[in-house]
């Protein structure tokens, strides 16, 4: 596990904003003696404009309050503007301050944690003015804009690969044929160790995903199969699994305890000393006729089941012999919704930001989980169990990735 990503503060940002400043407009500030008749072209096209010779910090600060999309039209403007806006240090900052926030991430938009994990630059440092090719290369290099574009929920539609042509011709003829009902397991301490049932709230939320089928399959009096409808055109199963009956997990809940699961069973460490975990047998069974998983994480602080369940998710996965297609959907749960003003979805309320948010972000969780060594497609969306927020959004990723045509 990586050490704590360093943070960046914003008079670091403007220190480097304003070192590349000085250098593009070099006479910037100061009274120029030459004759007319030596101004060139050249030196009235590196002199500022009033927006330009304004101070950095104000350069700064107007671009704290825009959306990525419009910081990238800024840059538009001018050759100037182009190269500030691709400072690697404010994209850095930008990531640092907006990752929390994102309410969802895959494994197409992680950002690469590890360039956030090594220093970029101390409070205290300043780097040479001289080297320009060195900037280059750095910038190259942390490409923390691409690495925040990719990411960021408002933009990240536009990084996503495009589907070949023949792909498209055969999901249209795919689209023809009746396909099965999609299935899925869903598994999970968030399912049982939330003050709100994920799975009570689903049974009786109606006008977020109807029921379309009751219970027909117990297993071992652990699992039982739902079938649900989704936006009243798409039907699919969600197989739920317990750590163990209901009696057992509620007392559990009450008095805080931790309870033996029925669904893994612990075969020791591996040289690492991580835990290795091997599904039971109907728990196998389950996972060779499921069309994907569904695995609710605990996103209440403190509530972290350690090691144990990135193992299992792996234990699952690994289980599926031969197949690395399967999604797998995290919802990163809270029993109810933050307080109102603990939480922001604009990418501008910079004084909501400096709250601690009541929940394990998207980026943290996946990291957590140890999603991105994974070789399924993942998603981790934020879910609140009383309203069933951003539910639906993660079972749209789902279905699309099972090849059902939304």
């Amino acid at each position: 596990m990586a050490g704590p990503i360093q943070q960046l503060s914003e008079s670091t940002v403007i220190r480097s904003l304003r070192r590349f400043r000085d250098r593009y407009f070099p006479t910037s500030g100061k009274v120029n003696n030459d004759d007319d008749d030596n101004v060139g072209m050249d030196d009235e096209e590196s002199q500022p404009c009033y927006l330009d010779s304004l101070p950095v910090d104000v350069h700064f600060l107007i671009m704290t309050f825009l959306s990525p999309a419009d910081i990238c039209r800024l840059g538009a403007t001018s050759q100037y503007w182009r190269a500030m806006v691709r400072d690697p240090l404010l994209w850095r900052f930008f990531l640092l301050r907006d990752m929390p926030y994102w309410p969802s991430i895959d494994h197409l938009t992680m950002p690469q944690l590890e360039l956030l994990d090594s220093p970029l630059v101390s409070e205290n440092e300043i780097l040479d003015d001289t080297e320009e090719e060195g900037d280059q290369r750095m910038e190259s290099k942390l490409d923390y804009m691409a690495e925040y574009l990719k990411g960021c929920p408002s933009c990240r539609q536009k990084w996503l690969p495009s589907r070949p042509t023949y792909k498209v011709v055969t999901s249209f003829l795919q689209s023809l044929v009746p396909s099965s009902e999609p299935r899925y397991a869903m598994f999970g301490p968030g399912m049982e160790k939330l003050d709100v049932s994920l799975v009570t709230r689903l049974m009786r939320a109606p006008d977020v995903l109807p029921v379309s089928g009751t219970p027909h399959r117990q297993i071992n009096g652990i699992g039982s199969g739902i079938s649900y409808m989704f936006k009243n055109q798409h039907k699919f199963n969600i197989l739920a699994l317990y750590s163990t009956n209901r009696a057992e997990r509620e007392r559990a809940r009450v008095e805080q305890q931790s309870i033996s699961s029925k669904l893994f069973t612990f075969e020791g460490s591996d040289d690492s000393g991580y835990p290795v975990y091997s599904p039971a047998p109907h728990v196998q069974q389950v996972c060779q006729v499921v069309d994907g998983f569904i695995y609710v994480a605990n996103a209440e602080p403190g509530r972290e089941e350690g090691e144990s369940e990135a193992a299992q998710i792996r234990a699952v996965l690994s289980s599926i012999w031969g197949s690395t297609s399967r999604p797998l959907l995290v919802l990163s749960c809270v029993s109810r919704e933050e307080t109102e003003g603990a939480s922001t979805t604009s990418l501008h309320a910079s004084a909501s930001r400096n709250r601690t948010r009541c929940r394990t972000a998207c980026v943290d969780m996946a990291k957590r989980l140890g999603l991105p060594q994974l070789a399924n497609p993942w998603m981790v969306q934020d879910t609140v169990a009383e309203s069933l927020s951003g539910l639906l959004d993660g079972i749209s990723w789902l279905l699309r990735c099972s090849g059902v045509k939304l």
